[in-house]
């Protein structure tokens, strides 16, 4: 293979980024060509290289970057069927999503910024993908923090985009610091950054520390992909535009954890306490967000914690020591999740609101916009994970994976040398699996119902409710207008996949080839557990959903809620996250904002006063050396004769 072509897949858009920041406020002209072009070369480079790398193959090449006195870092490649399968999708759902936002952020004046953001965020993300070295994989890693900082943060001018950037940076570089210390010990222990060093490494059980390293790592894995307790950064992410939301969620910032754990299967899997730590966080974070998600009103808040809970789902394929289905489940969520998103922000231009209960008081929404109506529905379908749709087999996957852990027979798949993957992680993720699957199917008809079919037959229309949520990039031009073209297509895009990628899995010279070569085939015990669950799901969130609109037919207004209905008193507090937020905020935040006024008052009314006494001493000083200066001869004269005396006093005293 040349090696110019995958070079090229990063730098691309790298380049395309610095053009982009370079000319955006002289020339806003190319603004648009060079968001598009470049990534989507990129994209086709990346179907190249996977073509080219073939099935079961991989290639290494690498260039000493820089010596340190201890493990050198290394330019370095690393291509396989997981880096180049995962690329595929970056390139696929970046090069829609910069079409996409070229008629989303039309009038927007500073998308320029904006699109050149977005390709530096792509770039970052291939260059973790396909960098064969753990140190240049960490810049990637940390471009993409940066990155995400200011695109959460595009509307500035909203305290709520302010904050949730601030918020997404802080709480991702909390988990960086042990990400950090563990890519150190890991080198040390190896002799190497370089990636398959570390392999070999694990492969043969040269690692001194795994379990010290497995867990420091996974501290930077739930910063970025959001997993309990570092998963309150993501929702709050809403507040950037809806594109961006769709990027981060699908293809870039959180997949990047979860490859990261995938790429390095083998360190992870001589660590069984790591393992049942990875568990015991992805059954929190499954369950917990899809109880959130249940509870909410804002439509982009609700797939947020449907991201959460999804990650969630990929880490517990990882805990039962299971990459290819965690991996098979990264990239067909990735497809209906941007599809998701993309559709989101149709509607979302459209009502102009954010608001689900305010969406359920439009009757003529879902004919306003039937390519998302029935795109909507389609994603809406695939992470209920129904046959036949990519959700369903990579669900399933999981599943599969989870029950094979719980008996003893966990699936390591050519990760490594097989591993006592703890009966009690496969325990724990299978059982939080299944009760999600049930609030998943839920929470997306509560969605899909009230979004679209609330308003009971004879109810007046009524205007958004006050105080609902509302984007800054809407546009407010009249809401009956169509969609362009560019925000419509490439939902039709996405849905294929959405459909039939799944199917990839059921031949083992297919999807599987490209990965260990395990078979990614559902088993018919964990197929009957998984729909049985989203199909009791769905018909009881249907029946909530009836209750509440009969409830309501007398008074002629909008459905409840029917999540409300569902979770009863826990209502509440899903609703806000289950006071996590509110739980850090007095764990942490307050403490260090008493610490830093008493450190603020200790040097202004302290070490400021000693400060201000000194030179208060100095200046008295001063001045009666300057009183006695008075250039009178006479007094100086009196002065030397009283001294004198003064000393012959003293020595008669004395004698």
């Amino acid at each position: 293979m040349n090696l110019a072509l995958p070079i090229l897949v990063p730098t691309l858009p790298a380049l395309g980024a610095a053009a982009g920041l370079a000319t955006g406020k002289k020339f806003p002209g190319l603004a648009r060509p060079l968001a598009v072009l470049p990534v989507a070369v990129s994209a086709v480079l990346a179907v190249v290289v996977a073509v080219q790398l073939g099935t079961g193959q991989s290639l290494d090449a690498a260039t000493r970057l820089t010596p340190t006195g201890g493990p050198d870092v290394s330019l370095a490649l690393h291509l396989d069927g997981f880096s180049v399968l995962i690329s595929l999708l970056v390139g696929l759902v970046a090069t829609l999503v910069q079409i996409y936002s070229t008629a989303y952020l039309k009038d927007d004046p500073r998308y320029p910024s904006y699109a050149a953001l977005v390709s530096l965020f792509t770039a970052a993300m291939f260059l973790v993908v396909y960098s064969g070295d753990l140190i240049v994989l960490l810049v990637g890693w940390e471009v993409m923090g940066i990155c995400s900082y200011f695109l959460i943060g595009h509307h500035w001018e909203t305290e709520d985009a302010r904050s949730a950037s601030l918020k997404a940076f802080l709480v991702t570089k909390l988990g960086d610091v042990p990400f950090l210390f563990g890519i150190f010990v890991l080198g040390a222990d190896a002799g190497s950054f370089r990636i398959t060093d570390v392999l070999a490494a694990a492969t043969e059980g040269r690692l001194g520390h795994p379990t010290l390293i497995a867990l420091l790592l996974l501290g930077g894995v739930a910063g970025k992909s959001a997993q309990f307790p570092l998963h309150t950064w993501l929702p709050d992410a809403m507040a950037g535009p809806t594109p961006v939301s769709a990027l981060i969620h699908a293809a870039t910032m959180v997949a990047a954890g979860i490859y990261l754990v995938a790429r390095l299967m083998p360190v992870f899997l001589l660590s069984s306490a790591a393992l049942v730590v990875l568990a015991v966080m992805a059954a929190v974070t499954m369950v917990g967000s899809a109880l959130c998600a249940l509870a909410q009103d804002d439509l982009k808040r609700v797939l947020a914690y449907s991201t959460v809970g999804q990650l969630g789902y990929m880490a517990g394929a990882l805990a039962s020591g299971d990459r290819d289905s965690a991996v098979f489940y990264l990239v067909g969520h990735g497809v209906f999740k941007a599809l998701l998103f993309l559709t989101a922000g149709v509607v979302i231009h459209a009502a102009h609101t954010n608001s689900i209960s305010a969406m359920s008081r439009m009757p003529d929404l879902r004919k306003r916009v039937p390519d998302a109506y029935w795109a909507m529905g389609i994603g809406l379908v695939a992470l209920m994970g129904l046959p036949p749709f990519t959700g369903f087999f990579s669900k399933e996957s999981v599943f599969t994976a989870a029950e094979h852990a719980a008996h003893g027979e966990a699936l390591t798949r050519g990760a490594g040398p097989a591993a006592a993957v703890p009966e009690a992680a496969g325990w724990i993720v299978l059982v939080a699996a299944g009760l999600t699957a049930l609030l998943t199917a839920a929470y997306s008809t509560r969605l899909w119902l009230t979004a679209f079919h609330g308003r009971t037959a004879g109810a007046p229309a009524a205007a958004p409710a006050a105080g609902a949520p509302y984007s800054p990039e809407i546009d407010e031009a009249d809401p009956a207008t169509a969609e362009p073209a560019a925000m419509r297509w490439p939902l039709w895009v996405l849905a294929v996949p959405t459909m039939a990628f799944g199917l990839l899995g059921l031949r083992d010279s297919w999807l599987p080839s490209l990965l260990d070569g395990g078979s990614l085939r559902p088993t018919l015990a964990t197929s009957v557990l998984g729909t049985g669950l989203a199909v009791a799901g769905i018909l009881i969130s249907y029946a909530a959903w009836r209750a509440a609109s009969a409830r309501q037919a007398a008074a002629g207004a909008a459905p409840a809620d029917p999540g409300r209905l569902l979770l009863g008193p826990v209502y509440r507090f899903a609703q806000h996250g289950f006071g996590v937020d509110r739980l850090y905020s007095a764990l942490f935040v307050r403490p260090t904002a008493a610490a830093a006024r008493l450190v603020n008052f200790l040097d202004r009314e302290v070490v400021e006063t000693y400060v201000r006494g000194a030179g208060n001493g100095a200046n008295a000083l001063g001045w009666l050396v300057r009183r006695a200066q008075t250039g009178n001869a006479q007094s100086y004269l009196n002065a030397l004769l009283a001294g004198a005396v003064l000393l012959a006093v003293l020595v008669a005293v004395g004698t």
